[in-house]
C-alpha cells in the first residue's frame, strides 16, 4: 500500500537519495525544499515553516504516514539555528495532527556532531523555544563552528523530551533520529577534497567501519525508522557513522 511521506531537504544530498528510495518502494513523497520541490518553502523563517506545513497538509489531505526531516545548513552561521533546529521542530509540531490521524512516524536527521562541544546558551534557548534568543547567542558565539553541533545537540534533546509524551507516543507516533558521520554529498565535498580539513575531520569523526557513507546508507536507516515494522522504538538516536560515536565515547552510556 502506498504511504504518504513528507520529506524536507528533498532536492539534494541525503534528502534526494531518500526520496528515490521511498519512491522505488511505491511511497508517495511530498518533497519540501527551498527550490525544486513539491512544496517550495524557506525553513529559515517562521512564515516559511508555516507555508511548508500548509503545503504538506494540502497534499496529504490531513493524513500523513511519515515525516522525515533532512533539511539543514552546514555553513557556520546563525541561520543554522533557524533551519537545523526550528526548521525541524516547527514542522514536526505543525504536522502532528496529520501524523496522529494516520499513526504516522517521524525520523529526524541529527549528526555525530551533536555529541561534540557546543554552546550551552544556544542549546538552552532552542530548548526554551526562544528563536530570537538562540539567534542572539549564535551571533555572539566566539567560535561559529560551535553553532552546528549546538543545533544538533538541542534537536536530540528535544526529541527525547517529546518522544514519550501523550502528544506523540500517546498518539502512536514514534519519533527517532539518525545521526550520520561523514556522508559523501556536495555539502561535505569541500572538506573531503582539502587535505588539511580532511585530516581535521577524520580526527573529529573517525569511521573505522567502511569509511565515509553514501547518502543512500543514511536513507535506508531513515526508511526503517518510518516503516510499519517500527512499532516500539522511540526517542532514540541511531548512529550511522562507521563507528565514530563508539570510537569517541566507548563507555559514556554505561
Amino acid at each position: 500500500m502506498s504511504r504518504k511521506v513528507a520529506l524536507t531537504g528533498s532536492a539534494a544530498g541525503i534528502g534526494a537519495a531518500t526520496v528515490e528510495l521511498l519512491r522505488a518502494r511505491g511511497d508517495e513523497v511530498i518533497g519540501v525544499d527551498i527550490k525544486d520541490a513539491d512544496v517550495v518553502a524557506d525553513l529559515s523563517t517562521p512564515e516559511g515553516r508555516q507555508a511548508a506545513v500548509e503545503g504538506v497538509l494540502e497534499r496529504c489531505g490531513g493524513r500523513l504516514d511519515a515525516l522525515v526531516t533532512v533539511a539543514g545548513l552546514s555553513q557556520a552561521g546563525p541561520a543554522q539555528v533557524s533551519v537545523n533546529y526550528f526548521g525541524t521542530v516547527d514542522l514536526v509540531r505543525g504536522l502532528q495532527p496529520a501524523l496522529a490521524a494516520a499513526r504516522g512516524k517521524v525520523a529526524l536527521v541529527g549528526s555525530i556532531s551533536g555529541t561534540q562541544p557546543n554552546d550551552p546558551a544556544i542549546v538552552a534557548a532552542c530548548l526554551a523555544d526562544d528563536e530570537a534568543k538562540a539567534l542572539e547567542a549564535a551571533e555572539a558565539v566566539s567560535r561559529p563552528t560551535a553553532i552546528y553541533p549546538s543545533t544538533k545537540s538541542a534537536l536530540a534533546q528535544w526529541m527525547r523530551r517529546v518522544a514519550a509524551t501523550e502528544e506523540f507516543a500517546g498518539a502512536g507516533i514514534p519519533v527517532n533520529a539518525v545521526a550520520p558521520g561523514v556522508v559523501l554529498t556536495a555539502m561535505s565535498a569541500g572538506l573531503i577534497n582539502d587535505p588539511e580539513w580532511k585530516k581535521v575531520m577524520d580526527a573529529a569523526v573517525p569511521m573505522p567501519l567502511n569509511g565515509y557513507a553514501q547518502p543512500e546508507v543514511i536513507g535506508n536507516a531513515l526508511l526503517w525508522l518510518i516503516s510499519p515494522e517500527n512499532t516500539h522504538m522511540t526517542g532514540q538516536v541511531l548512529y550511522v557513522d562507521g563507528g565514530a560515536e563508539v570510537s569517541l565515547r566507548p563507555a559514556d552510556l554505561f
